[in-house]
């Protein structure tokens, strides 16, 4: 039970509900299994409760990679509605300007290109960063002016995935973007609109990959469920190792492996970077090696 679960996860349940859900489906699993060990569960990358799609899910020793996952790039598929914005940037809240202007689909597409690469962007004011101790949508929910303040991002990759005619005018534009940590979809799609000389907002968004993990090997809440009546969680779970495709591998004697687990660095293996600690099959440290020596970042009790 050490590794991963990959939610496809609903609209309307935040990432920390999400979590409770798979910690009830573990206890679950317990009572019918009659088990008494507990296990750590954390989330690898928030999702608005709008979004939906994969959000991977650490149990056991995988949480310690759970702010790795955090870090990773994501891919998204997001539609901007054009015409009205919203003090929210999605369709949950209230409308704060509107425009009778609608771009045509060429003029999207020209405009793409502009919000390709590194970007600077505004954070939308409901987020979840700090400000002055307090949460931005904290301040914004209490009628607060909150000024956010930009950030460097980078959009890998920004296509056009669909679109919405209406009267012969583009109402609604579907995207799909490839983006660094720490990139907002919603401030995106306002910031595309603003370029287009109307206001828009999102209407959908469900993210279809976050780091390795896909909707592919993402399964719904019910399915999980399912599982837990029957006992067979670890049955739709990914290895911990799932989470570091990336990592090359570095194989380490017992010896080398016990003093990788108690802390101590060796010496004398030629690699550079980030490397994972195999004692055969099994995981034993992430490791970074810089000349010859190799110091362990993060160790796994397995």
């Amino acid at each position: 039970m050490h590794g991963w679960l990959i939610l496809d996860k609903p609209h309307g349940l935040g990432s920390t509900q999400a979590v409770s859900a798979v910690k009830r489906a573990l206890r679950t699993q317990r009572e019918v299994l009659g088990g008494t060990e507990k296990w750590k569960v954390g989330h690898g990358g928030t999702l608005d409760p709008l979004a939906t799609g994969v959000l991977p899910i650490a149990i056991g020793e995988a949480t310690k990679l759970a702010g790795r996952m955090l870090d990773s790039d994501k891919i998204y598929d997001f539609t901007i509605a054009f015409g009205a914005q919203t003090d929210t940037l999605d369709l949950e809240g209230k409308v704060i300007a509107e425009s009778d202007v609608r771009p045509t689909l060429a003029q999207v597409e020209a405009i793409l290109p502009r919000f390709t690469g590194p970007i600077e962007q505004a954070p939308p004011a409901y987020s979840a960063i700090l400000i002055d101790g307090q949460r931005a949508y904290d301040l914004a929910r209490k009628g607060e002016q909150v000024e956010m303040k930009t950030r460097s991002v980078t959009i890998h990759e920004l296509t056009i995935a669909g679109q919405e005619q209406e009267e012969g005018a583009l109402a609604a534009v579907t995207l799909r973007a490839h983006v660094s940590k720490g990139t907002y979809i919603r401030s995106l799609a306002r910031d595309i609109a603003l370029a287009l000389g109307t206001v828009g907002h999102v209407t959908m968004l469900r993210r279809i990959k976050a780091g390795p993990f896909t909707l592919e090997t993402a399964i719904s809440l019910d399915k999980l469920d399912e599982a837990a009546r029957g006992g067979d969680i670890g049955e739709l779970m990914l290895p911990l190792t799932a989470g570091l495709d990336d990592i090359p591998a570095l194989a380490v004697s017992p010896d080398e492996a016990l003093a990788l687990r108690q802390g101590k660095m060796l010496m004398g293996k030629p690699h550079t970077g980030l490397l994972l600690a195999m004692l055969g099959d099994t995981p034993v440290a992430l490791v970074e090696s810089s000349g010859p020596e190799i110091r362990v970042v993060r160790g796994f009790n397995l």
